[in-house]
C-alpha cells in the first residue's frame, strides 16, 4: 500500500521520510522514549534514523505490515510517532511515543483515535491492540482516554533490551468508536448467566 496521510482538527499523520531523519533522531535521545520502547536501539544513533525513515516506515507501508504515522504540527514540526503493526488477520498492534516538548497536549490520543479509525475502515481491523510495559503510566493514560479497554497483565510477555517484563493488553473495538465490526462480533457470556 501506498503511505496515506491523516489529519485532525490540530495534526497531520504522515508516512516519516528521509527529510525527516534529523528530527526523528534529535527525539529519540530522549531518554523515557529510549526506556519504554523495547525495540528502540540505546544509545539511539544517527544511524538508527537513517534506517526507520528510510526502510523500515517504507518496507511496511509497502509489504502492508507496519504503517507508520509522523504526528506532524500544520507548521511541519515533529510531535510524536506511531505505528500499526499487523499482528494477526484482521487484527493490529498499535504503539506511540511522544516528544518531550509535547507531552500532555493529547496530541497522541487524538492521533490515535485517528489512525484506529482508518484500521476499521480502510484494513477491515476488528480489533486494535495495546501493549506497554507495566509501570508505563503515560502510555496507559493515552490508550484510557482513547477508549481502550484495559484486558490484564500478560506475564513476562515484552522483551525489553534482553529483559523479559510483564506488560498490560488492552484493546479498542470498532464499536467503542461508533463503527461497525467487518466481522460478526459475539462477546463471551459470562458462565451462569
Amino acid at each position: 500500500m501506498d503511505p496515506v496521510t491523516l489529519t485532525t482538527s490540530r495534526l497531520v499523520l504522515r508516512a516519516p521520510g528521509p527529510q525527516d531523519t534529523e528530527a526523528v533522531y534529535a527525539a529519540a535521545q530522549d531518554p523515557d522514549v529510549q526506556r519504554w520502547i523495547s525495540d528502540f536501539p540505546s544509545p539511539y544513533l544517527r544511524e538508527n534514523a537513517e534506517t526507520f525513515t528510510e526502510h523500515v516506515v517504507p518496507d511496511g507501508w509497502a509489504n502492508n505490515s507496519m504503517f507508520t504515522f509522523g504526528l506532524f504540527l500544520p507548521d511541519g514540526e515533529l510531535t510524536g510517532m506511531l505505528a500499526l503493526t499487523m499482528r494477526a488477520l484482521a487484527v493490529a498492534e498499535i504503539g506511540f511515543w511522544a516528544t518531550k516538548e509535547h507531552r500532555g497536549n493529547g496530541y497522541v490520543t487524538e492521533a490515535t483515535l485517528a489512525a484506529a479509525r482508518w484500521a476499521f475502515t480502510q484494513l477491515s481491523v476488528d480489533r486494535v491492540e495495546w501493549r506497554a510495559e507495566v509501570g508505563n503510566v503515560p502510555s496507559r493514560a493515552v490508550a484510557e482516554r482513547a477508549g481502550f479497554t484495559l484486558e490484564g497483565t500478560l506475564r513476562a510477555a515484552t522483551n525489553n533490551k534482553g529483559v523479559r517484563r510483564d506488560c498490560w493488553v488492552a484493546s479498542l473495538l470498532p464499536s467503542d468508536v461508533g463503527l461497525p465490526s467487518a466481522a460478526p462480533y459475539l462477546p463471551a457470556r459470562e458462565q451462569g448467566h
